[in-house]
């Protein structure tokens, strides 16, 4: 579950969700995967992460998006 693998602090990058343990932000691994990268490119570029850690970013962000959101233009 991602709850295991990520965890929010005031003085860790400035509150932003990272990965456990590290100063690695999900938002990070999250903007690589939606660029196109693979899960072997990330593991590649930050070599302390596991899969399961990679995977747990993606489950949050559906988690969040479940909880329907909605997006209005601000003018």
């Amino acid at each position: 579950m991602s709850t295991d693998w990520i965890e929010i602090h005031p003085d860790v990058c400035n509150g932003r969700r990272v990965l456990r343990g590290t100063r690695i932000a999900v938002q990070s691994v999250l903007e690589m995967l939606a660029a196109g990268d693979s899960v072997e490119d990330v593991l590649e570029a930050f070599p302390s992460l596991r899969r399961e850690q990679v995977l747990a970013c993606v489950d949050h962000a559906a988690r969040l998006m479940a909880n329907r959101y909605s997006f209005e233009p601000v003018s």
